[in-house]
């Protein structure tokens, strides 16, 4: 969850103190919103924070595709599935 009053910062304000923002990401797993004219301009969020996003829209993307397969017709039916893994069984 985001905390307006420490998660926004002026990127001047990171440029000036970089590392103990960085430090701070590291610690408490948030990220950080970096303004320019009081307006929204990035997000920073530390490796591991990033491998998760990544990961779970990955996992959408995946699932969008299925659907998208399964309402053209492309695909096996439950019933071919379940087959095909009884037979490898």
């Amino acid at each position: 969850m985001i905390d307006a009053t420490q998660d926004i910062q002026s990127m001047t304000t990171f440029k000036r103190n970089t590392s103990g923002l960085m430090k701070r990401i590291r610690k408490t797993g948030r990220p950080l919103i970096l303004t320019v004219k009081g307006k929204a301009e990035a997000v920073v969020i530390d490796a591991a924070s990033y491998r998760d996003v990544a990961d779970h829209l990955d996992t959408i993307a995946s699932i969008r595709r299925g659907l998208a397969q399964a309402k053209k017709g492309m695909g096996c039916s439950v019933d071919e599935v379940f087959d095909d893994l009884e037979r490898e069984a």
